[in-house]
């Protein structure tokens, strides 16, 4: 079997192409409302009346676990406070049990990574008060191969009771439909996960129930009919794909997750779920990870952290850590947020709470700050009286009129807790924006600031500074606004001049800030405007931002596929591929990167745009992906015209090689891992794909796909 990531897009391909097959599946969509008849009212078993918090390995860790892991992990969970703040339950994924089952047909540990057995490490995490959660899967085999539970799910149960399981994912790789003809894809999945649940309620042993069903089929006609009856059977499932250590993908589990229609089907005991926080790890930036950890809370989502949780403090630790936000995901009330406005790259989410206050979250998806302002009507509530809006992140407490807003960065949130409110017993609710502005190097640009008071008492003694990178220059320093009315707002212009930007895509910030007093006390306030820059790279080399080659000696030097694994340069060599060779293939010629192993040899993501020259018919890429994405490829001629194509690759080693219309260029054995060279026999391959050009016309630049699961080696004029 080829490795692949668990319930990823392949694996949700594979079962929908196997659905059609069976004539069951189709792309008509959602329903116009859920139904509420089906709406799940309670939970099934009594158990998780809030969203499951604790751990999860899988985001962090894949296959490469034992059960030191485990232990370390319970262990961090204590002693740093999280297991006190609801995070119990330290879940094994997959890879933890053998091939094949015993003579008797009872799973079998995979005693090398667990050699005390999973009892042994039940009873570990028991003692530390946490819970202890197992993976498995509803068909004949799980993702990576083991040994599934498709005709032992009574037998299984008994074995998972004995060793003190606790929850239970229950995957649905390897489906069994061949095994009913003429029934649907929904209807099978309703047999395997009803033979499963009823096996977990005969043990008499509490276990919470996370159903995966739901993520293979997401966004067509049978992933609904899965919803009907899901949550009649666990308490929870993914609704769509694994969560990868990128923005992007945290982006789209979101999106997912936010869907209206999906609200109905959230509550005490049964929740939808936009699977691990990636909070810790590196791939997102701080920001970032308050972002996911914000949203996922306003989803009533699972909290499942997947991350070193010993090496977890300072930032990443406090995000995680605050409560005001993980009493928004735990309420008793168990609404699920749902998105109550829209608009230029950004999302308004209201979350009712048990006692009438509101969580709303202001979510800016775009690239750049922005100001985002609604009301509070919009988000539930009636009448024109005041509100307190307490900021979860910043603690900043205050009183609006009815107004909710904040400028807000870059793929940034802030939440605040909403409640009604008489009189003004905290100080106005304020906003500071900054108008967006392009700055050419070396010129004078000016740069309105604006404070507006939002809530029912004066600002006095306002003023507002600029401060800028380092090399910058801004006139005045600050502006004295004085008094601003009630509802008011006041503007004052900076001069700002900026250096001469580097090519590619850079971002720059500049800051404001505030200070006046309100109610008698002195308050400040700051926001960023995002200053964005995108030049042409000279050259795809110096447009290089991934280290996709390892040398066997060094495996950890590079990461291809966002989990540390990248194609083995002995594998290369052994292929006939070094550093700067030519590349010849499906009647296209390249030049590999003269590129050090464990260096940047490769595109991945960004949007970048390169200078390139010539003319033909065709412009040739060399790339592989770690993903199952297509993307556009945007070319510019000398005559200020341009071209689109898109452009995929096949996934490097997991899916059919003539995917997105590429060809297989070049072809290795085997791949590099953390932990060494691994997967042999197994191929991971390099592609050749093309995209059309304007006859005639000569190419200026060239701007490559913004996926960064899209990797470019080379490219060459045909």
């Amino acid at each position: 079997m080829r490795t692949f990531r668990k319930r990823g897009r392949l694996a949700a391909v594979a079962a929908a192409v196997a659905a059609v097959a069976l004539g069951v599946a189709g792309m008509s969509g959602p329903p116009a409302a859920a139904s509420p008849a089906t709406t799940p009212s309670g939970s099934y078993n009594g158990l998780a009346l809030t969203p499951p918090m604790g751990f999860n390995d899988w985001a962090k860790y894949e296959c490469n676990i034992n059960e030191n892991l485990f232990m370390k992990t319970g262990d961090a969970l204590v002693a740093k406070g999280l297991s006190k703040l609801g995070y119990t339950y330290v879940n094994v994924d997959d890879c933890w049990m053998q091939k094949t089952r015993d003579a008797n047909g009872n799973l079998q540990v995979d005693t090398a990574l667990f050699p005390q057995g999973m009892k042994a490490l039940g009873d570990h995490l028991h003692a530390e008060g946490l819970k202890f959660g197992i993976y498995e899967d509803a068909g004949t085999n799980t993702c990576q191969g083991a040994a599934g539970s498709y005709g032992h799910f009574d037998q299984d149960a008994r074995q998972y009771a004995s060793w003190g399981v606790d929850y239970l994912k229950l995957d649905y790789c390897y489906q069994p439909l061949s095994d009913y003809p003429g029934a649907s894809a929904a209807d099978v999945a309703k047999i395997v996960y009803t033979q499963a649940s009823e096996a977990l309620r005969k043990t008499g042993r509490p276990i919470v129930f996370s159903e995966s069903a739901p993520a293979y089929y997401f966004d067509n006609s049978t992933f609904w009919q899965i919803m009907k009856w899901i949550g009649n059977e666990g308490n929870l499932w993914r609704v769509g794909d694994d969560i990868a250590d990128n923005w992007q993908s945290v982006l789209t589990n979101y999106e997912q997750t936010s869907m209206l229609r999906l609200a109905p089907y959230a509550g005490p005991g049964h929740w939808n779920d936009a699977d691990m926080l990636e909070v810790g790890n590196p791939g997102l930036s701080l920001t970032e990870q308050q972002s996911q950890f914000t949203l996922w809370s306003e989803l009533a989502s699972p909290l499942l952290l997947s991350t070193d949780v010993g090496a977890l403090s300072g930032a990443p630790l406090a995000i995680v850590s605050n409560k005001d936000v993980i009493a928004v995901d735990q309420d008793k009330l168990g609404a699920q947020g749902t998105v109550v406005q829209t608009g230029g790259g950004y999302d308004v989410l209201s979350k009712p709470l048990a006692n009438g206050d509101r969580a709303v979250v202001l979510f800016n998806k775009n690239d750049r700050a922005q100001t985002i302002t609604t009301h509070a009507t919009t988000v539930g509530f009636s009448g024109t009286g005041n509100v307190t809006l307490k900021d979860l992140v910043s603690k900043k407490v205050t009183t609006s009129t009815g107004t909710i807003a904040a400028t807000v960065p870059p793929h940034g949130t802030v939440i605040y807790r909403v409640s009604p409110t008489h009189g003004a017993s905290a100080p106005s609710a304020t906003v500071l924006s900054v108008t967006q502005r392009s700055f050419p190097g070396g010129k004078s640009v000016s740069v309105p600031v604006s404070l507006s008071d939002d809530g029912p008492n004066p600002l006095n003694g306002a003023s507002v500074s600029l401060h800028a990178p380092a090399g910058w220059r801004v006139e005045p320093s600050s502006v004295p606004l004085g008094k601003v009315g009630a509802g008011g707002s006041a503007t004052a212009a900076f001069t700002v001049i900026a250096p001469a930007p580097p090519p590619g895509r850079s971002t720059d910030t500049l800051t404001a800030t505030a200070g006046y007093a309100s109610l008698g006390r002195q308050q400040n306030t700051s926001a960023d405007s995002t200053v964005l820059y995108d030049l042409p790279y000279d050259n795809l080399a110096q447009a290089f931002n991934n280290a996709a080659v390892t040398d066997e000696s060094a495996p950890t030097a590079g990461d291809f596929d966002g989990n540390g694994d990248t194609y083995s340069a002995q594998a290369l060599a052994k292929a006939g591929v070094t550093p700067g060779s030519t590349v010849t293939a499906n009647g296209l010629t390249f030049t590999w990167p003269s590129a050090a192993s464990g260096t940047p040899d490769n595109v991945a993501g960004g949007a970048v745009t390169i200078k390139e020259s010539g003319s033909g018919s065709e412009l040739a890429l060399l790339g592989a992906e770690a993903g199952f994405d297509s993307a556009t490829v945007t070319v510019k001629y000398t005559d200020g015209t341009t071209s689109t194509g898109t452009l995929g690759f096949p996934n490097w080693c997991c899916s059919p090689t003539d995917a997105y219309g590429a060809k297989v260029a070049i072809i290795t054995d085997h791949r590099d891992t953390p932990s060494g060279p691994a997967n042999f026999g197994t191929d991971y391959d390099v592609f050749s794909n093309t995209i059309p050009l304007t006859a005639g016309k000569q190419i200026a630049t060239v701007t490559l796909p913004g996926d960064s699961a899209i990797h470019i080696f080379a490219i060459s004029v045909m």
